[in-house]
């Protein structure tokens, strides 16, 4: 049960759970006003309330302490709810250096006074923290809002009292931006405007070279089986189109065909990737049930970076931060008009290196040939591109669909695959992707 804070309130959080050492801090908000742009922050403090060095300042400038104590996730390993959240942040109490007695966790506005800007146009804001290893809502405070001016926010702080961890609720903020930020915690002056330029989005980025996720991704396991209370009847399924129906769409017919996404101003926008599919229903004990068709992606980015965004282990993605891309919604039972949907930041098709779209049999029979299941590729001002699962093979229930890979001119290439796969991990190895994978369910 999750328990609900109002500002200034504190709460144990380790008194009746001792044994609780990792956290993730989840932060989000509706709605910030017209182009404002958010970053947050977690800073490591001493009993003075002051930091030992401007390493202690963890943001996307800087991602994580030395010892792995504090991380800012990357959306794809994100935990609990999907994309509820707009930051979360991983804490390791157990590991966290004995001079540091508390952190806290902050939101800023980049170049606020350039633009004008203040949080006095923050809507359902809020803060929560998540036991990491049960993936459940320990606690949520929402910010309740009435800002003016500040464009910095503290919106609460772990602190440690005695033998116990705490939080404290405090959504305070003040005029300055993350620049103010690192005053008030005693960064040196001459670190401030170091750290506010690395901070810029617009700054240029050195090549990381290719890395491993460090994070361990879920793998397909079954679902726990469902009372028959949990069962609700299936609503009318929606056909899948199955041939183009406008001049200049395509259908990739045949493994390895393969055409270009458009390219250039008319291309801006968004890239949406449908899966749709026919639910063939068959008779059980508690109602009728057919399968549980869900679509995802592997992903490698252009300086390195590699995951999956899916509905197995909440993976959800992001849409204006990396990896640019986001699942919308989990259609089980296939009734959906609009099925599931995969959407790619069109701005930051440059980032993105190549994608393996994939589909999997969550639950029910592995039926490919019954389940009638179609991917459309559609792009603003460009081709709509089909490909079918015609294709089949009953004995697996993972189907790489397609590869969509950058080219050296800087357009997109979509390929079908149509291939099989007995899971992640196989499809992984396939594809050299090279992640590790664990059971995980949604």
């Amino acid at each position: 049960m999750t328990f609900k804070l109002i500002k200034g309130q504190k709460v144990s959080l380790t008194k009746n759970n001792p044994h609780l050492s990792q956290l993730i801090i989840g932060l989000g908000w509706q709605s910030a006003g017209a182009g404002a742009e958010i970053d947050s922050s977690a800073v490591l403090l001493t009993e003075t309330q002051r930091v030992t060095s401007a390493e202690s300042l963890i943001f996307y400038g800087h991602p994580a302490a030395d010892d792995q104590s504090v991380v800012l996730l990357p959306p794809e390993h994100w935990v609990g709810t999907g994309p509820a959240d707009r930051v979360q942040i991983a804490v390791r109490l157990d590991i966290i250096p004995a001079e540091y007695e508390r952190i806290a966790f902050a939101l800023t506005i980049h170049e606020a006074v350039k633009r004008q800007q203040s949080f006095s146009a923050l809507e359902g804001a809020y803060l929560r923290i998540i036991n990491a290893a049960e993936g459940t809502e320990l606690l949520r405070y929402p910010l309740e809002g009435g800002y003016s001016v500040e464009t910095a926010l503290v919106a609460g702080e772990l602190y440690r009292y005695q033998s116990e961890w705490k939080f404290s609720a405090i959504g305070s903020g003040y005029a300055g931006g993350l620049e103010a930020l690192c005053r008030s915690y005693g960064i040196p002056a001459d670190q401030i405007q170091v750290l506010v330029q690395s901070a810029r989005p617009e700054a240029a980025r050195p090549e990381a070279p290719p890395r491993k996720s460090p994070f361990v991704l879920p793998e397909l396991r079954p679902r726990p089986k469902q009372r028959p209370a949990d069962l609700l009847p299936p609503a009318a399924p929606a056909s899948p189109q199955g041939s183009p129906g406008h001049p200049g769409d395509r259908l990739l017919k045949n493994r390895g065909e393969s055409v270009r996404l458009q390219s250039g101003p008319g291309a801006a926008g968004e890239i949406i990737i449908n899966l749709n599919w026919v639910q063939t229903e068959s008779s059980r004990w508690f109602g009728r049930q057919g399968i549980d068709l869900d679509l995802g992606c592997l992903f490698e980015l252009s300086n390195g970076l590699k995951g999956a965004v899916q509905a197995l282990g909440e993976s959800f993605g992001s849409f204006n931060r990396p990896p640019y891309i986001i699942l919308d919604g989990d259609d089980r039972t296939g009734s959906i008009a609009t099925g599931e949907n995969l959407r790619i930041n069109s701005r930051y098709l440059s980032e993105i290196k190549r994608i393996v779209i994939f589909a999997l049999i969550y639950e029910g029979a592995a039926n490919w040939s019954q389940a009638g299941a179609v991917v459309t590729i559609r792009q603003q001002g460009g081709p709509e591109i089909k490909v079918q699962l015609d294709e089949h093979n009953n004995n697996k229930g993972m189907c790489a669909i397609a590869l969509l890979h950058s080219q050296p001119d800087g357009t997109f290439l979509v390929e079908r695959l149509v291939e099989y796969f007995s899971g992640h991990e196989e499809l992984d190895q396939h594809y050299h992707w090279n992640l590790r994978w664990e059971a995980g369910s949604k």
